[in-house]
């Protein structure tokens, strides 16, 4: 990645040089971080999994506890973040960096919060997520570390977010991979060598995300990017508002991720232990199938804000046009080569129970049909969020795991028992693909008519 050493140099570069390098470089650094974080999300389902479909089974129950705490992170990183990238387009320095610590501070008081009321009811809340009695003692062992963990994990992902909407892709990924390298590192010697069982695995997790925390904010003021300070700190000016106005697509989508994880462990907890197992590898799988283009996407979320706040609305409808083909494609092979190795894959996590491997094997080939025609959803949310257009992006972000995923695992369980498990969030993909079409259609329109208004100026 280029050096700039002043703002009007990072500027220059977000503005004027070519797209496809421009994107592919900020892209880089931030798929690598997506894969390392789906890598040690899968290393505690894979070294838990020696322990027991009912172990394994906590994993998934407390990953809807994960995703609130992403909820948190992303809807303050991503809020301040997509002004931040905004402000620097208009070239507005300190209201930049008093943006990003105002978003930074909230943040962790929320995780907080989060780590104190759940510790006080934490028999409820796994219960609650939808742990059954055998899955119950597990998935407290697991849930009380990630707890404890949460604000530092929220700290951490709101820095992410900022260093990415500033351009600083390079400074997130270290931050981010150094963590995720750790956790896979402690896993196996929490787990195994101090026999901590499954919560050594949310241990691991936790000091690794505290590792992570203090290189981030190490890094926070470095190599041109802002500093996070407290004295930077303001609710004044209607801030907080404008935060959370951008910050409330991500999290609908990520809220709605922590619902939609409970209300599939609900679907899947009449036909066992081994059902919750099975999706819970399925989810896992999923989710790093996808983290390379959230990667990709997350390339392109600077480029949009700088670009967009500069009225450069020509490089942002080709830059996105260029992320939705290459994401798609890259997509369609992900789910070409799952599909046909899903056997071997579903068989990494769990060995020793058949009805497992069986169940999985078949509910990650229904998910896997569905998944290219998620790049386009999940693209078109990043670039309405990055923007601004707050209203289109929160429906977007609703329609996955919201108004199309809630409906249809409420309803398609009682009708088609397991097989209405395992192809509701393919539908749900489908669905949300098709109110993702006209959402976008008219914004591009809309950026093209500002292109054209522009030129007439001239």
């Amino acid at each position: 990645m280029p050096k700039y050493n002043t703002p009007e140099e990072k500027f220059q570069w977000l503005t004027t040089a070519p797209l496809p390098g421009l994107i592919g470089r900020l892209a880089v650094p931030t798929i690598i971080s997506m894969l390392i974080t789906s890598i040690y999300n899968m290393a505690d389902t894979y070294f838990v999994g020696n322990l027991g479909k009912s172990a394994q089974g906590a994993v998934g129950v407390v990953f809807s506890l994960m995703a609130i705490i992403q909820a948190i992170g992303f809807t303050f990183g991503n809020g301040a973040g997509n002004n931040v990238s905004r402000l620097l387009g208009q070239q507005r320095q300190e209201e930049a960096e008093t943006m990003a610590a105002t978003g930074f501070f909230t943040g962790v008081f929320f995780g907080l919060v989060l780590t104190v009321g759940g510790l006080l009811f934490l028999d409820p809340l796994v219960s609650v997520l939808g742990a059954t009695e055998t899955i119950l003692p597990y998935a407290r062992d697991y849930a009380r570390y990630i707890l404890i963990g949460a604000p530092w994990m929220v700290g951490s992902l709101v820095m992410n977010n900022l260093l990415r909407f500033e351009g600083n892709s390079s400074q997130a990924m270290l931050g981010i991979t150094t963590g995720g390298i750790l956790n896979m590192i402690l896993d196996p010697i929490f787990i195994f060598g101090l026999n901590l069982g499954v919560g050594g695995a949310a241990l691991a997790t936790i000091v690794s995300q505290g590792v992570s925390f203090i290189i981030l904010f190490y890094n926070s003021g470095r190599a041109g990017s802002l500093a996070i300070r407290w004295s930077r700190f303001s609710l004044r000016e209607r801030r907080l508002p404008a935060i959370l106005r951008g910050g409330m697509p991500a999290f609908y989508r990520q809220g709605l991720a922590s619902v939609a994880s409970i209300l599939l462990n609900w679907a899947a907890k009449p036909f066992g232990d081994a059902a919750i197992a099975a999706m819970t590898i399925v989810s896992k799988v999923s989710m790093f199938s996808g983290s390379a283009l959230i990667g990709f996407g997350q390339g392109f979320q600077p480029v949009c804000g700088f670009n967009y706040g500069a009225k450069l609305y020509d490089r942002v409808r080709k830059g996105f046009w260029l992320c939705v083909k290459v994401g798609t494609a890259v997509l369609a092979v992900i789910a070409a080569v799952m599909i046909l190795l899903a056997p071997q894959v579903v068989y990494l996590f769990q060995k020793a129970d058949p009805e497992v491997v069986e169940l999985g094997v078949a509910a990650l080939r229904c998910q896997m049909l569905s998944l290219p025609f998620v790049a386009y959803v999940i693209l078109n949310n990043m670039m309405l969020q990055t923007v601004g257009e707050n209203f289109r992006a929160s429906v977007l972000a609703l329609a996955r795991q919201g108004l199309f995923f809630i409906p249809l695992i409420l309803i398609l369980p009682s009708v088609l028992d397991f097989t209405g498990v395992m192809i509701t969030q393919a539908v749900a993909d489908i669905c949300s693909f098709l109110l993702a079409i006209p959402l976008s259609t008219s914004f591009l329109r809309k950026m093209a008519r500002l292109e054209a208004e522009k030129g007439v100026e001239k």
